[in-house]
């Protein structure tokens, strides 16, 4: 009997062994940071909803300032950022990879990016208003279609050491989900998008989750016909730029947030100022290369702190 629960133990331990050693062989993937800062849904008057997902110490170190937000100490993205899509689910056939791609191809250099250009760092260097497209990579249902955020941050793991994405630390990277697929934390009930970062093999690396609001467009789309003609790309247009925004002037959650814990993005969420009709009846308020978007207002760290789509 002894001899059998020798065994057994035995038995227990070296598959308790490999499983360990095969969840640290997934590319040594590490939630660095448990918290995500989330872009709330469109009629969610929660200001306080990221108000808890600040790292504790970094209140400790707050600079107000005089323009409704303040630095935190710790770093922002600067030079010029890279963004990276991987687009997860079934995207065949759907415009949104031709008008999301054109997106993260012009919004750098743009008026827009340019209020990101009022924030710095603790040596006074500015955000730069440099973004390039970085590229791209699919994933046909990996994780099927309700993601855990740990499920999120494997897929970015997968596209990085599958070598389809390179490792790259001024990068954020993108998991835009097709309408199919949900996530478990809370799209379309809880948030829209959100973002973090994570430890990857030893990089420091930011990511983020926005999800195809054509599966709760009374949640996450402005409006139901977009100036591209889809409307869950249109709408997700606005989603990645919030998060683009946030990753770049607050990456590791302890940078730039005020005192209800909202970032940049979150300050205007759902705000998009003076708008233009495009010839399909829907709304824009701005153009960014050849196309026309409907973006949400950034936070302006100047002149007392304001909303807008430009500075």
């Amino acid at each position: 009997m002894k001899r059998f629960i020798g065994i057994l133990l035995t038995i227990t331990m070296l598959a308790l062994v490999a499983f360990l050693g095969s969840a640290f062989s997934q590319g040594q993937s590490e939630l660095a940071n448990q918290q995500k800062i989330v872009a709330r849904l469109r009629n969610d008057k929660d200001e306080d909803k990221n108000k808890d997902a600040h790292p504790g110490e970094a209140s400790n170190r707050a600079r107000p300032g005089s323009n409704g937000i303040s630095y935190h100490g710790g770093p922002l993205m600067l030079g010029t950022n890279h963004m990276y899509y991987i687009w997860y689910g079934n995207w065949s056939g759907n415009t949104a990879t031709t008008i999301l791609e054109d997106f993260a191809r012009s919004i750098g250099g743009s008026p827009y990016f340019n209020i990101n250009t009022t924030y710095y760092n603790g040596s006074n260097v500015h955000v730069s208003n440099s973004v390039s497209f970085g590229g791209s990579t699919n994933d046909s249902y990996s994780h099927g279609t309700s993601l855990s955020d740990s499920a999120i941050q494997a897929v970015v793991t997968s596209a990085l050491t599958s070598g389809h994405l390179p490792y790259d630390t001024s990068g954020i990277y993108f998991v835009l989900t097709s309408a199919d697929v949900t996530a478990s934390s809370g799209f379309c009930t809880q948030y829209c998008g959100w973002h973090t970062y994570g430890s990857i093999n030893g990089f420091n690396i930011k990511y983020s989750f926005v999800g195809n609001p054509d599966r709760c467009p009374s949640g996450c789309e402005a409006q139901t016909t977009g100036p591209n003609g889809n409307a869950g790309a249109d709408g997700m247009a606005s989603i990645i730029a919030h998060e683009l925004e946030e990753a770049v002037t607050d990456p590791n959650l302890n940078a730039w947030y005020d005192t209800r814990g909202r970032e940049n993005a979150d300050k205007c969420a759902w705000t998009f100022g003076s708008t233009s009709t495009a010839g399909n009846g829907s709304l824009y308020n701005m153009t960014l290369g050849a196309r026309n978007y409907l973006i949400q207002q950034n936070w302006v760290n100047a002149a007392g702190g304001f909303c807008a789509k430009s500075y």
